[in-house]
């Protein structure tokens, strides 16, 4: 497929004549992510009609369904962030309605929403993922959270990443290196949400492997590697211009890589994930892969990795989309 050639489904008037594929695009959304959302729904609009697709951006909100009843699409892409997009809410509504998306279904993405129970999940799929507690707000509260800090200390040790129990973009990530910062750190990051995470730090390379459907089963894309300037790929890290210097394909040996696919792969099947993904994840000094956490709709902005990995396997991000939503198309789950 060029970027000039139409994609086309088999139109509904009589005369079986064929339409370009109509699509929604939905982004935005009422989350901490709105504007990475609107950045990459804004992309992924530009790409699909430079792939021939009748691409329309539209907001996730009150007018979504009734237009979609009244001006039916072939099917949508989900370029929403946040729990609008990814915790299966949103996905469970358009199952309801009959309308096809792409990417994974809504029990899957409810599942990799929550980063302890995902976490799980993988560990018992054979890979390797780094120690963790989630405790809600109320835990802290109700039992002192003097004591429980210290218990968590004692267990995990430090330094430690504190980060909310669901959510993306790093949104209050945060490296704790001392006990004294821990309280402060906790407390920021219950403004994202009443579950907090927190994880024993690895130290390594930080790898973001994206995993894509081209129509013959699921394939990990070459891994990019991420090397934030303070070493804590946080919010500021991640959307702050040249704060962060991203390599694609990883500066890692075919063997870590390799290895680094795999657990991608494994991570994307035992989850039930759909279409796309893309695994963040760790690798130590010694070559062993850490998975951290799975976005079942990674960013898709000029400076996101799932496309810096399409460009590096030599796809055209508008050409992948639209095979994606070319598949779903006519179908319903």
């Amino acid at each position: 497929m060029s970027e000039t050639t139409a994609v086309t489904t088999p139109a509904a008037d009589p005369d079986g004549e064929e339409h370009p594929l109509r699509v929604v695009v939905l982004a935005g959304g009422l989350t901490f992510e709105r504007e990475v959302s609107l950045s990459s729904g804004n992309q992924v609009e530009e790409a699909l009609r430079r792939a021939g697709v009748d691409a329309e951006l539209h907001d996730a909100d009150a007018e979504l369904l009734p237009g979609l009843t009244a001006s039916p699409a072939d099917a949508v892409f989900i370029a929403l962030h946040g729990s609008t997009g990814e915790d299966g809410a949103l996905r469970a509504v358009l199952d309801l309605a009959g309308v096809p998306y792409v990417g994974s279904p809504a029990a899957a993405c409810r599942l990799a929403w929550d980063k302890p129970a995902a976490k799980s999940v993988v560990r018992s799929a054979g890979v390797t993922t780094p120690d963790w507690v989630a405790l809600p707000h109320s835990t802290f509260r109700e039992l002192g959270a003097g004591t429980v800090l210290d218990l968590i200390v004692a267990r995990l040790g430090l330094p430690l990443m504190v980060k909310p129990a669901s959510g993306g973009s790093s949104l209050g990530v945060q490296k704790v290196s001392r006990v004294e910062d821990l309280p402060a750190a906790m407390v920021s990051c219950f403004a994202y949400g009443d579950t907090v995470m927190v994880e024993r730090f690895v130290d390594g390379v930080e790898l973001a492997i994206s995993v894509v459907d081209l129509g013959s089963g699921p394939e990990a894309l070459p891994a990019v590697e991420i090397e934030p300037e303070s070493g804590v790929f946080d919010y500021t890290s991640r959307y702050t211009p040249g704060m962060t210097e991203y390599y694609a394909p990883a500066r890692v040996s075919a063997e870590v890589s390799a290895r680094a696919a795999e657990v991608a792969l494994t991570v994307h099947r035992a989850l039930g994930l759909a279409d796309l993904s893309r695994t963040d994840a760790l690798v130590t000094p010694d070559g062993e892969v850490h998975f951290l956490e799975v976005n079942v709709s990674p960013g898709l902005t000029e400076t996101s990795m799932f496309p810096m990995a399409l460009e590096a396997a030599g796809h055209r991000l508008g050409e992948v989309l639209a095979g994606l939503l070319a598949r779903r198309a006519g179908t319903t789950r």
